[in-house]
């Protein structure tokens, strides 16, 4: 006769192979993009780097302004509706028209990404921070035959810390300004711990 024991083992071992079939619950897909928000009277949409415009299913707590430059955490609902996740602000500015070279300053940066997406300069950089603001800008070399860009920043006298990640999105609006081409080649210039990197685009 078997003991107690011996039967229970054959029960407990079908319960565990039974708990490792059962199908775990799907998490939803999301995507991550960077988007520009659209304010409305109504509320708010966001329009994507591939010139897509997509519609918050609901909206309660975000409070930002016509222009700023979001990173979108979403799941595709139905057409262009959406479920907003998560939205970050991150930082948005323009070409800085005047200022090269006696506002310029060459505080190295390291580069994680940098890429021409929806008539924006996208970042995401590492900085040392510890407790003073920095200061970003883009510049353009009015002096030079091409089309200069040059990423400006300054620790602001930030004592050492941590390296930090930042994203940043300059508008690339006024490149065209005067220009009928399709496709405007610049040169982007950034300073980086190893020295001047030099990156070639074109905004199309």
């Amino acid at each position: 006769m078997k003991s107690p024991l011996s039967l229970l083992m054959p029960i407990i071992l079908l319960s565990l192979l039974t708990g490792c079939e059962k199908e775990p619950e799907r998490m939803d897909n999301y995507l991550v993009n960077f988007a520009t928000v659209l304010k409305e009277e109504s509320g708010y949409r966001f329009r994507l780097d591939n010139n897509r415009t997509v519609i918050p299913k609901i909206m309660d707590d975000y409070k930002g302004s016509e222009g700023q430059r979001v990173i979108l955490n979403y799941t595709p609902l139905k057409g262009d509706t959406i479920h907003v996740r998560r939205i970050s602000d991150i930082f948005t500015d323009v070409i800085q028209q005047n200022g090269f070279p006696e506002r310029y300053v060459d505080d190295p940066v390291r580069i994680q990404s940098v890429w021409v997406a929806g008539d924006y300069l996208n970042m995401i950089i590492e900085i040392e921070y510890h407790s003073v603001p920095h200061v970003v800008s883009l510049f353009r070399d009015h002096l030079s035959d091409t089309v200069d860009l040059w990423f400006s920043h300054s620790r602001n006298n930030d004592p050492r810390g941590y390296q930090r990640t930042m994203y940043a999105s300059f508008s690339l609006q006024s490149l065209r300004n005067g220009s009928n081409s399709t496709a405007i080649p610049f040169r982007l210039f950034i300073h980086t711990p190893a020295g001047m990197r030099e990156f070639q685009f074109e905004l199309k």
